[in-house]
């Protein structure tokens, strides 16, 4: 959580306990229900539904320790938000696919969906932890509680939830939070300065020189900062949903007050012991190699 958040975080924060990977109460769902495509993050291809091959009898990676080096970057990189272990212990009750090969299609199937829904918690979750969101609390409260409702379907139910619609309405508070916290920052910053440039959702930054730059409060929803060069840069209270920062470099950049960030993105990045990151994100183990 940012360090500008107060008291009222405590209940957001148990939730968010929720929403991270517990891999030992997974049945291997991203390791088999996921297609991967020979590339710079995976070494083969591989099929939807179809185990990797890395993948052992008990669900464990054979060679989680070197992933990197044998190119499966994508591997490290890939956050479920807790959907695993949700569809393996309560929407299947414990029952894996292998013992259960009847279940796979479906679950499988399943595991997609609940990784979106549990993503929108994570974002929900944070929103309503926001102290700038008080105006809008009920609202987000009702989505994440209608979020939560959703992930408790059976797994025929949840086959039918039309995802895309929800995430829509779940975005638009979103963006009215978003709106709440960039607005409060620009309005604090030191004798009215602004930042010079302003970005816009969908932002084509790949590769961009931004060392040193002052991102206070801007926009950077859904922006490209692929291989962006974002050394030094100061991105308190922007907003990052959805920012691709495939080997982008955050190497001494604080993003502590930034909204809407998350481990699969921090992953995908190139950092160092002076990132500054909030506390509810974890330095990549792969950043000191």
């Amino acid at each position: 959580m940012s360090q500008n958040r107060t008291d009222h975080a405590t209940i957001p924060e148990r939730m968010r306990l929720h929403l991270q990977d517990d891999c030992e109460k997974c049945f291997g769902l991203c390791c088999a229900a996921l297609p991967f495509a020979a590339s710079e993050d995976f070494a083969v291809d591989k099929d939807a539904g179809t185990p990797c091959s890395h993948m052992q009898s008990d669900f464990r990676c054979g060679v989680h320790g070197k992933l990197r080096q044998i190119g499966f970057r994508g591997c490290t990189v890939y956050e479920c938000f807790g959907a695993g272990q949700k569809v393996a212990q309560v929407t299947y009750e414990g029952r894996d696919w292998r013992q259960y090969p009847e279940t796979a299609k479906q679950m499988f199937e399943v595991f997609p969906i609940m990784r979106q829904l549990h993503e929108l918690l994570w974002y929900l979750t944070e929103a309503i932890a926001l102290p700038q969101s008080r105006s809008i609390h009920g609202e987000l409260q009702d989505a994440l509680n209608e979020t939560e409702r959703l992930t408790l379907l059976s797994a025929d139910q949840l086959l039918e939830v039309d995802v895309a619609a929800h995430r829509a309405q779940v975005n638009t508070l979103l963006l009215r939070t978003s709106e709440l916290v960039r607005a409060d920052a620009l309005a604090n910053l030191k004798g009215g300065k602004r930042p010079k440039k302003a970005y816009g959702r969908g932002a084509d930054l790949i590769g961009a020189k931004l060392k040193g730059a002052d991102l206070r409060g801007a926009n950077l929803r859904g922006a490209y900062l692929i291989a962006a060069d974002l050394r030094g840069a100061d991105l308190r209270a922007a907003d990052l949903i959805g920012a691709d920062f495939r080997d982008a470099d955050i190497s001494g950049a604080d993003l502590t007050g930034s909204i809407f960030l998350t481990q699969f993105q921090i992953n995908a990045a190139k950092g160092d012991d002076h990132t500054k990151l909030p506390p509810s994100l974890a330095r990549p183990p792969h950043w000191a190699s």
